[in-house]
């Protein structure tokens, strides 16, 4: 039961960075306009996203354009929204194919070895999920940094860490936790009952007769 329980632990965490991953893709603040430094503090707010750029007034009204042409998206972007539709496509189909290895599950519940199988299969290509979301968010993160502290960038297109960074950050960890579940979660083999050699008792009971 321990097991099982590690595993729905696994399965749990990766589903919830998965709905978190989904969250932070569609999300709109993956970086705001900052107000740091020499910059004058206005009445209207910048937001920049994977799919479109919104503009929020102080009355509260809320403006929103998406991205009219794909050709002509910066690398960045383009770059970041395949890094995270690659990983939300194989966390799903980790997380249905770990549905099947779970000892919680009757599927295959007469094959031990290939239900164990298909959870570390699952648990493998949930880390890879993470681990291409967290690429991306890092690298967007590392262009915002970068062009914050370029002395060439323009003081009023100077942009922070949006919400949708910090979401996908987590959303990443969480899916490589849950991958890590279910793959350390496999059993060894041999790990059963030791076995001993068999003994032939008519070997044993053979005698010379005279």
């Amino acid at each position: 039961m321990a097991n099982a329980g590690i595993q729905l632990l696994g399965f749990s965490l990766a589903f919830l960075g998965f709905i978190g991953g989904i969250a932070s893709t569609i999300m709109v603040e993956w970086k705001a306009s900052s107000y740091a430094g020499d910059n004058i503090i206005t009445a209207q707010a910048l937001y920049e996203g994977l799919w479109k750029s919104c503009a929020s007034q102080s009355t509260g009204q809320v403006q929103c354009k998406v991205y009219d042409s794909l050709l002509q998206l910066p690398a960045l972007v383009l770059g970041t929204r395949g890094l995270m539709l690659t990983a939300l496509f194989l966390c799903l189909i980790a997380l249905l194919v770990a549905m099947v290895g779970l000892k919680s599950t009757t599927c295959l519940a007469d094959q031990p070895e290939q239900k164990n199988k298909v959870a570390l299969a699952s648990g493998i290509i949930l880390l890879i999920a993470g681990l291409l979301a967290l690429v991306g968010t890092s690298w967007y993160a590392h262009r915002i940094a970068q062009d914050f502290y370029n002395p060439f960038t323009p003081t009023n297109s100077r942009y922070e860490f949006g919400s949708a960074l910090f979401v996908g950050w987590g959303a990443a960890f969480l899916i490589i936790i849950g991958g890590g579940f279910l793959c350390c979660n496999c059993p060894k083999k041999g790990s059963g009952a030791p076995r001993y050699p068999q003994t032939n008792p008519a070997s044993n009971s053979s005698k010379d007769y005279v």
